[in-house]
């Protein structure tokens, strides 16, 4: 007889990865899977959404997809709508999708970069979670995991629209903690530090290693499925007093001095 009385396990919940053909999103796309979640998946990649669905669908898992530019505002809340429909309701919502477009502030890049990267990472993250509300107030364990970054704790030279971004994402984290708290739906944000995603890949990796050494506890870059587990901590039953937290997930970045 177990001694324990809060779940660790999502297995029936239903949840809805944003960002999810690639990277993080896809990792953790995969891991929900595996842990038995019914899932809806977006992204602006169809075929890499089609071709996600049929390998979610090869371990006998169910996944929907729906291909969104999520930074269209109203197609944000009228997808969120139809995958919670696809679904039947809502446990949990990943705000995941993100984008880096790195220009200095005085480039003629730099309004395209500011729009695009508020747009996808603030705004949408907002807009999914007002369109997930009806369906997550009628959940057992209403959970909302938005992405952020160390980005959001600090800043990088010539990515302001980024560091906007990713600080807005978690103060806008905070402040639906304590507005839905009463509901008892939580709200947390993840901070990944260096990851291998799309958004790295073109790094050489000679400056990856040398920034990693410089600059991580661990020496290393993480492997999506390494955010996606800090992710899944956040969504699971158990995590149930856990709200308006940022989990750093970032190999030791923000705590190195030399």
């Amino acid at each position: 007889m177990a001694l324990s009385k809060l779940s660790r396990s999502i297995r029936g919940s239903r949840a809805i990865v944003t960002g999810a053909a690639s990277g993080i999103g896809r990792a953790t796309a995969c891991l929900f899977a595996d842990e038995g979640a019914t899932l809806a998946l977006l992204d602006r990649n169809a075929d890499a959404l089609a071709a996600l669905k049929a390998e979610i669908a090869a371990t006998g898992a169910e996944a929907h997809v729906f291909a969104v530019d999520l930074a269209e505002r109203d197609r944000v809340t009228e997808t969120v709508e139809a995958a919670i429909g696809a679904l039947g309701g809502l446990d949990i919502l990943v705000n995941n999708a993100g984008l880096a477009i790195p220009a200095a502030v005085d480039s003629d890049d730099y309004p395209a970069s500011w729009d695009t990267s508020l747009a996808v990472m603030v705004e949408a993250q907002a807009w999914a979670a007002r369109a997930a509300l009806p369906a997550l107030r009628q959940a057992s364990h209403p959970r909302i995991v938005n992405l952020a970054s160390t980005e959001g704790l600090g800043a990088t030279r010539f990515n302001s629209a980024y560091v906007v971004a990713k600080h807005a994402a978690v103060g806008l984290t905070r402040a639906l903690a304590v507005d839905l708290g009463k509901e008892g739906i939580t709200v947390n944000a993840v901070c990944p530090g260096p990851v291998r995603t799309s958004i790295t890949e073109a790094i050489p990796e000679a400056d990856k290693q040398t920034f990693a050494q410089r600059r991580t506890a661990l020496r290393r870059y993480a492997e999506p499925e390494e955010i996606a587990h800090a992710i899944l901590h956040l969504a699971l039953p158990a995590s149930s007093f856990i709200t308006g937290a940022t989990l750093v997930a970032d190999g030791g970045v923000t705590i190195r001095n030399a």
